[in-house]
């Protein structure tokens, strides 16, 4: 046995005194005391000294992933299901890069997250020792903070302290990179630790005055929009949302990463903006006059040509992160601070303004209510005899119900999801929007039905996105996660292949995976899903859309995965090109078909 695994014996806690644990006890002690119950995470040589005192937590359930990436992305999907802070753990190296691409995902999106690498020796760091990697400065870009812990006793303060620092403030990624010999080193444990956070002091109290002007501007609009992002589900502020549309009347569009935040059925919801939104919420943003952007970035991909975006409007800038505010466009009130009170207090000055009573927005309703009708969300039906993406996804929705939890790959199949599912409650729609991370789906919908196990997960993908993590579905098997896939297979890179029909002539460079629409199916997802232990269907019939669907929603016992053959012509629509002004409205005009136009 080498010296650096050998036990040693440890002293016992006399009296009143703090207990004696080793670093790697201190983690798992640290961990169960913060209230988390479920990490995920693989283990490696320089984080092996935690993976023993794991195996006899009762408290923490230590789900094994297929690949690091894996147990980023679930910790993701557990954090953004359940407003709970993710956990990960890795060990040293190759370990923990493969975490990096979860932990960029997570900082793009403000997703709480808890990463736990192992690092080589003290004595060897700086000597390109095996499996050596400078996580803490590879992702210092992409965390809200890093520690890198070479004393025992300095465990249970920055394990607290990034709990903290993940779940406070706007939320995201942080990572605490602990030394081989810190966790085999025997220190008292004290708790709780004093968390010296100097300079991090997150403002959620917004300025009075400024809630007063932006009170003010709202009583005096004729064309307001409430453009709502992603940090109204961060700040669990739904509810404080819908009161104050209620009491403006003001129309309201939900970004990608806001898609439920406002229930889609309400008569106020226009719908997604951007790229690929509907109309009405894309023109409501370039012909307004007053934008109360709530937890909103003004994302490229909202924008359009952010020089030429809303020209006419004023902009109320609310974020809990100032470093957001007047970055892309310049706020005529900003506010800094927690959504959920910034939205209290909010109403409450727009009431004590207008009396109580709504501006006129008569006119602006009739516009919007007009565009409502010129272009509705529809899809052209494919000529080539296969399935039509949109129609299996809108079943998908439909057949599974608003209690339902929906995690989106990327590309055609993500942005057809966002729009043809309807989401009534936030925490419902979970998707990499920042990064665009393919392979964000199957790990995020096991970490949310881990997370959320009473509710029906569903995990949309790509033939594409299925092919990068599917390896997790033996972790759901193995661990009873009854996940629902469906891979909506055009056997290509469907978004990519869009844009070279639009842009590149119809020249399909690399972009034919042949999974699915031709008698050579590499891979046959049916017998891979069957080889992980799953209940596996191919689709392509229309008619044999609900049967499959149903067999999945009554199926509990096991993941199931639908592979559904669809067409590789359907493209989604409408879409902005990208360094386009939002006011090409003939290019919406060509490009938003109703059900019964043809692209």
């Amino acid at each position: 046995m080498s010296s650096d695994t050998a036990a040693v014996p440890r002293p016992p806690a006399r009296g009143n005194a703090a207990p004696v644990l080793t670093g790697a006890e201190a983690v798992v002690r640290s961990l169960e005391l913060l209230g988390v119950t479920d990490v995920f995470g693989l283990p490696g040589g320089a984080i092996l000294p935690v993976y023993d005192p794991l195996m006899d937590s009762s408290a923490l359930r230590h789900i094994l992933v297929r690949h690091e990436q894996g147990a980023g992305h679930a910790a993701e999907g557990y954090a953004a299901a359940s407003n709970k802070v993710g956990v990960a753990i890795a060990t040293s190296g190759p370990g923990a890069t493969n975490l990096v691409t979860a932990i960029a995902d997570a900082y793009m999106d403000s997703v709480p997250l808890v990463c736990i690498t192992g690092q080589v020796f003290s004595t060897l760091m700086g000597t390109d020792a095996f499996q050596e990697a400078d996580i803490v400065g590879i992702t210092m870009p992409i965390t809200k903070h890093s520690f890198l812990v070479k004393d025992a006793s300095e465990i249970p303060g920055a394990i607290a302290a990034a709990y903290e620092i993940a779940g406070t403030g706007r939320p995201g990624p942080v990572l605490v990179d602990i030394t081989k010999d810190a966790q085999q080193a025997e220190v008292p444990f004290v708790w709780p630790p004093k968390i010296d956070l100097p300079g991090y002091r997150p403002v959620t109290k917004a300025h009075g005055k400024q809630i007063q002007a932006a009170a003010q501007l709202l009583a005096e609009a004729r064309k307001p929009v409430l453009y709502v992002g992603g940090g109204v589900i961060r700040s669990q502020a739904s509810s404080e949302l819908l009161a104050l549309a209620e009491a403006t009347g003001a129309p309201v569009v939900t970004t990608l990463m806001a898609r439920g935040a406002f229930p889609d059925s309400h008569p106020q919801h226009l719908g997604m903006p951007g790229m690929h939104g509907t109309v009405p919420a894309v023109l409501s943003l370039q012909e307004a006059d007053l934008l109360i952007s709530l937890g909103a970035r003004f994302d490229d991909r909202v924008t359009g040509k952010a020089a030429l975006f809303a020209p006419h409007a004023k902009v109320v800038h609310v974020d809990i992160d100032p470093a957001e505010i007047s970055k892309i466009r310049t706020a005529d009130v900003p506010i800094v601070g927690d959504l959920r009170d910034v939205l209290v207090d909010l109403d409450a000055a727009f009431r004590a303004v207008t009396g109580g009573q709504k501006p006129d927005t008569t006119e602006w309703w009739a516009f919007l209510d007009g565009l409502k009708d010129e272009f509705p969300l529809g899809y052209a039906e494919p000529t080539d005899g296969l399935l039509s993406p949109q129609y299996v996804i809108s079943r998908i929705g439909e057949l599974t119900g608003p209690e339902g939890i929906y995690a989106a790959g990327v590309g055609q199949h993500q942005m057809w999801a966002a729009q043809f599912i309807k989401y009534e409650r936030p925490n419902a729609w979970l998707n990499s929007g920042g990064a665009g991370t393919m392979g964000y789906s199957v790990p995020a919908a096991m970490g949310a039905k881990v997370a959320e196990p009473d509710r029906v997960v569903w995990a949309i993908d790509g033939d594409g996105c299925f092919q990068m993590t599917n390896q997790e579905l033996a972790t759901c098997a193995i661990n009873n996660i009854p996940i629902k896939v469906a891979i909506i297979n055009n056997s290509s890179l469907g978004m990519v292949r869009q844009w070279q029909t639009l842009f590149y002539d119809g020249r399909y460079s690399n972009t034919d995976l042949n999974t699915g629409h031709d008698t050579i199916r590499i891979p046959d997802f049916v017998k891979l899903a069957e080889a992980y232990g799953c209940l596996a269907l191919r689709v392509e019939k229309e008619e044999d859309v609900d049967a499959a669907i149903r067999t999945a929603l009554e199926t509990n016992d096991r993941p199931v995965v639908l592979d559904f053959v669809v067409s590789a012509d359907a493209m989604v629509w409408p879409m902005v090109p990208q360094g386009v002004s939002n006011s090409y409205i003939q290019y919406a005009r060509d490009h938003a078909p109703t059900f019964d136009e043809e692209a």
